[in-house]
């Protein structure tokens, strides 16, 4: 193997207290949900919001003099980015960051805040990748590359050897798979001081990477998906033999199930995870026999969401939940005739949240007008109660769109 425990080891004590010390938190509502003994490691509790820092600062850490006066270059969609430009602000290592057009605002505004060069290169990772590389040779920069490097995957594994300290217990760890850096890094060490722990990486289904690299087939990945940060079409070259001898499985999970896990995260734990840092606890959802009985960590790996995604997530939850409807009522094209459906809509209790008045787009006939209401409910079945309620009062109304009914 190319990395360790002793080089897990070793990066745990050079990076030191340069990061946080993240909390392994039992939910037990979450546990009853999925039927596993649930232990969170709040990996986006770091000051940059992600386990990312871990490898960043033990890398800049093994520098020699000489690379740290000629400066760093990173390729990352976020997270990378961000710890890099953080710890080389700190260490007063220049940085330059080259992230794809697409990274979430937050992620660049961010890194340019902790003072890094920003170049945008490219629509994906991969892109990226490229233009970074080709900088770095001209400008003889030293690459700090996100997973692939043995440096990289050992300060990322820290992060068991944190997990395992505060709960000897656990039976299984369940880790996000981008570039693969931090489940080798994991497994490296967990399987290590643990041989019956098993290990089972998640991937986004748009980006199944490692789980082709280790079957030895090729495969397509592309795609929007939620959980950019581990949209990563070939893993990287070191963690991908580790992963074939140390890791027990990769799940695939799809976006509905991210989602899902994102907006459980925030309802029930109060915690915000990017759409990568939620997978784990998508995959207990999507195959709860896999885990049920057992005692699982799940490294929350990152938070760095864009708010206007948060709140996309957070509202389509609702809809698909039956909490959030649409309702179209046929009225009568008269004074009044708005306000008592509106009045008796919320006697039936709903919240109108937004309302609509149409005349002139709808075949209906010229005496009649449709009203769309967005309306906050308990749940389907109140919904349907509503329903029932105006066309008992004569105005005719159904359910317009409930997401996934």
């Amino acid at each position: 193997m190319t990395v360790t425990l002793d080089d897990v080891r070793a990066a745990a004590s050079r990076i030191g207290s340069g990061i946080a010390r993240t909390p392994c938190v039992r939910s037990r509502t979450l546990s009853a949900i999925t039927g596993a003994d649930v232990y969170l490691k709040l990996e986006n509790m770091q000051f940059t919001a992600s386990f990312k820092e871990r490898s960043a600062l033990a890398k800049l850490l093994a520098l020699s003099a000489d690379e740290r006066a000629r400066g760093v270059i990173a390729m990352s969609a976020g997270n990378h980015a961000q710890a890099v430009a953080y710890h080389g602000a700190r260490l007063g290592i220049a940085t330059t960051i080259v992230m794809p057009r697409t990274a979430p605002f937050t992620k660049i505004r961010n890194t340019e805040r902790h003072g890094a060069r920003v170049v945008l290169a490219g629509e994906g990772y991969d892109e990226a990748a490229r233009s970074a590389r080709a900088e770095a040779e001209a400008q003889r920069l030293t690459l700090v590359h996100p997973y692939d490097d043995p440096a990289i995957i050992a300060g990322q594994g820290t992060v068991a050897l944190e997990m395992l300290e505060d709960v000897p217990a656990l039976e299984m760890l369940v880790v996000p798979v981008g570039g693969g850096g931090l489940i080798a890094g994991v497994a490296t060490a967990a399987r290590a001081l643990r041989p019956a722990i098993e290990v089972i990486g998640v991937e986004a289904a748009l980006y199944p990477s490692m789980q082709a690299a280790i079957a030895g087939r090729a495969v397509t990945a592309e795609g929007a998906t939620l959980a950019d940060g581990i949209a990563v079409k070939e893993p990287g070259a070191h963690a991908v033999p580790i992963v074939r001898a140390l890791v027990a499985d990769i799940l695939l999970v799809e976006e509905e199930a991210i989602e899902h896990g994102v907006q459980l995260l925030v309802e029930i734990e109060k915690i915000v995870a990017e759409g990568a840092g939620a997978t784990p606890l998508a995959a207990l959802l999507a195959h709860p026999a896999r885990f049920a009985g057992r005692t699982v960590g799940l490294v929350i790996s990152g938070g760095n969401i864009d708010s206007w995604i948060l709140a996309s997530v957070l509202m389509r939850g609702l809809v698909r939940a039956g909490r959030l409807v649409r309702l179209q009522v046929e009225l009568p094209d008269h004074p009044g005739s708005l306000a008592r459906a509106t009045r008796l809509v919320g006697e039936l209790g709903g919240n109108i949240v937004e309302v609509a008045h149409e005349r002139w787009f709808r075949d209906v006939p010229v005496r009649l007008a449709v009203i769309d209401a967005l309306v906050e409910v308990m749940d389907i079945e109140s919904a349907t109660a509503i329903v029932a309620g105006l066309n008992a009062a004569g105005m005719p109304a159904r359910l317009a769109t409930v997401s996934g009914r």
